[in-house]
């Protein structure tokens, strides 16, 4: 959706300018988390952390840390259920470790969190019930299904819950993706309200929580 990790990083950064006077730290997990986490620091001006670790075994620089806002975007695939890629990245990138099943993700990722912070999370739309089974010790669930074209099934889903949230759940109005029934020529077709969050900074235009 970006065209480089760099941009990605000056999107991110705009999006957080307003916590440019809170003395903010930024800490980035390699590979793709360092080029979009240099870009965030320069732009704020906040010192870099980049963390190397096994998301079972996090030092302790991160343990002792409760973060405001934990984003995750975990592998996709069971494994026990579809086949490896033959590419060594791309199958840690995607596949499901027996270690680390998802749970385990969504575990780790509600112990970071302060109190009142949030976690978000993207994954496939199959595995919503599994989300919401790893997020049940968190409230103030909000759910933003993304489809891909307008009329079809939502293919993933964007999931957040607060610490000590107490709102009901909200299941929001898919976010269509892109323009049009097809694909139909070379270039971009993300939609007006897209665009704006990829390009931009917009935000997403989660419900109160």
């Amino acid at each position: 959706m970006f065209q480089h990790r760099k941009e990605a990083g000056q999107r991110l950064a705009k999006a957080l300018e307003h916590l440019r006077d809170r003395d903010p730290v930024v800490l980035a997990l390699p590979r793709g988390g360092v080029p979009v986490g240099a870009e965030v620091a320069e732009a704020l001006g906040a010192p870099l952390d980049v963390v190397t670790a096994d998301i079972a075994a996090l030092p302790d620089l991160v343990r002792q840390i409760g973060f405001h806002h934990v984003i995750l975007n975990p592998p996709y695939f069971r494994r026990d259920a579809s086949w490896p890629s033959a590419d060594a990245a791309r199958e840690a990138a995607m596949g499901e470790a027996a270690h680390t099943p998802l749970a385990e993700w969504l575990a780790i990722a509600a112990r970071r969190v302060a109190p009142k912070g949030w976690v978000t999370a993207i994954h496939r739309a199959e595995r919503l019930d599994d989300l919401l089974a790893g997020l049940a010790c968190l409230g103030s669930v909000q759910i933003q299904p993304l489809v891909p074209r307008a009329g079809r099934s939502a293919r993933l889903v964007l999931v957040r819950a607060r610490k000590g949230g107490r709102a009901p759940l909200v299941l929001l109005s898919p976010l269509v993706m892109h323009e049009g029934a097809a694909h139909l020529a070379d270039g971009e077709d993300y939609t007006a309200g897209l665009r704006a969050i990829l390009r931009d900074g917009a935000p997403i235009r989660w419900g109160a929580g």
